[in-house]
């Protein structure tokens, strides 16, 4: 009996000392809310001007750990008095960051690793004058100019720029008319690459179709009709591919994820995901993690769709999320999620003692940048 109580207590010593430090230190109380990660404080760094701060930020993408792009939906006046519970964030009022109607100013921003804002394209913002401002904020990882792709869906464009913003290079779709043809999309809500250059566009709430053009933008074939059975959609709202070339389609209103080759016959499906917003596929294309906007969490699958793991809390305090609209990895495996209606984009750092397997995996590396 003494030998059982002292080998007992060994394994209960064991096991204390195996946890991770960050609970072995928290011995009462606490909640794990993010998951392996810890959030940055006061990331980016506020913003307020003339009592506007920033609406809607529907999209974010991460170029380095030092230059990450924000699409936003302009500013948004602020009331003349303001709740105790006001933390900074449009959200924290009560109110969807997407209900008032925003100053379209400031749309694409660029911070830096502190969260310091470090260019305004605010000589673009006349493109969102009128609209609901802009949806997803994507680069092609084998592109070496990195150019940046704006999508524009409520006048049913899609802007190619030079990484620098001083070019607007290639304009997708006719401003304001949504048609299903050749030329013309029906509120496009995501745009992805191949590895040829080619590239596919989820249009999108209208159409409920996939679209491929060439390097070009040039049309090369559509799939996909409004419904449910395979190849149907219901509001395509994200789209990403791997390597490989398979295609992976956020088929929101469907409550799924379809899966399609490169010329667009369906491979898969994976279903009951409540409502998904935007797909990361890992660089080893073994790992596929998912936004689902109203369960307010992040969820991490295999390559055959089988559920691995999730973290995310609903709420506006820091760390958690009303809407994960997109989000984004850089190289030092820091995350950024944007949320549309919450009204902010926030940054998660990877705690030292984090489970690598429970990170967002690193997605496509991006093409050595040209020096020309």
């Amino acid at each position: 009996m003494q030998t059982s109580t002292l080998m007992l207590a060994s394994a209960i010593a064991i096991g204390l000392l195996s946890r991770p430090a960050y609970l072995a230190q928290a011995q009462k109380g606490g909640e794990d809310e993010t998951g392996p990660y810890e959030i940055a404080a006061n990331w980016p760094q506020p913003w307020a001007r003339d009592g506007y701060i920033w609406g809607s930020q529907p999209g974010v993408f991460a170029e380095t750990p030092n230059r990450i792009f924000l699409a936003v939906r302009g500013e948004l006046k602020l009331p003349a008095t303001l709740g105790r519970g006001f933390n900074g964030i449009w959200g924290s009022l009560g109110e969807r960051a997407t209900v008032p109607k925003a100053e379209m100013r400031n749309c694409i921003l660029v911070v830096d690793g502190s969260g310091k804002v470090i260019d305004t394209w605010t000589q673009w913002d006349s493109l969102f004058e009128g609209t609901q401002g802009p949806h997803k904020v994507k680069i092609n990882p084998y592109d070496p100019e990195r150019h940046v792709w704006i999508v524009n869906d409520s006048v049913h464009q899609i802007y190619k720029f030079t990484n620098d913003g001083k070019q607007l290079v290639m304009t997708l779709g006719e401003k304001g008319v949504a048609a299903e043809d050749e030329k013309h999309f029906g509120t496009p809500q995501d745009i992805a690459f191949l590895p040829d250059g080619s590239m596919v566009v989820a249009d999108g709430l209208r159409n409920s179709r996939i679209v491929k053009l060439d390097r070009r933008g040039l049309f090369i074939k559509a799939w996909g009709s409004r419904g449910d059975g395979p190849g149907q959609f219901s509001g395509p709202h994200g789209i990403e591919t791997d390597r490989s070339g398979r295609i992976y389609v956020a088929d929101r209103g469907n409550r799924r994820i379809q899966i399609f080759d490169a010329d667009g016959k369906h491979l898969d499906t994976w279903p009951n995901i409540r409502f998904p917003n935007h797909i990361l596929v890992t660089a080893d294309e073994q790992h596929v993690w998912v936004s689902d906007g109203n369960n307010a969490r992040i969820l991490e699958y295999d390559r055959n769709g089988k559920l691995l793991y999730w973290w995310g809390v609903y709420g506006t305090i820091p760390g958690t999320f009303w809407e994960m609209h997109q989000f984004s990895v850089d190289s030092n495996g820091n995350l950024y999620a944007a949320d549309s209606f919450g009204g902010r984009t926030q940054k998660f750092r990877p705690r030292a003692d984090a489970d690598r397997s429970k990170l967002v995996g690193a997605p496509i590396q991006l093409t050595a940048k040209s020096t020309q």
